[in-house]
């Protein structure tokens, strides 16, 4: 079973940036609509990618800072972290062919 992280200014460090594996991160907040669709997505992504990337989701009005530093300035935005870079960022709702070809390029990098 595949854990959604719940990323934090405390554990940004620790959780995407010292990663052994791609993180795909879910810039999102509860109000937003379209980031409340994409939310199964996330989901489907983190169980078919087990063990191959590691998934989070930051809420950002629990996390402005994080959003703030990120230049996150529209939401969803999903980023793909490769060895503590951001590598591919996907801004406004994106459909899972997307997002799973996203995924694909990073891994085979």
């Amino acid at each position: 079973m595949a854990t959604i992280l719940h990323i934090t200014q405390e554990n940004f460090e620790e959780e995407v940036v010292n990663a052994s594996k791609p993180v795909l991160l879910d810039y999102w907040a509860d109000w937003c609509g379209p980031c409340r669709m994409l939310s199964p997505t996330i989901e489907e992504l983190a169980q078919e990618y087990c063990g191959k990337i590691r998934v989070g989701k930051i809420n950002i009005d629990e996390q402005p800072t994080l959003a703030l530093l990120h230049r996150v300035v529209s939401i969803p935005t999903v980023s793909i972290y490769s060895e503590g870079k951001e590598v591919k960022r996907l801004i406004g709702l994106r459909d899972k062919p997307e997002l799973v070809e996203a995924i694909q390029e990073v891994l085979k990098e």
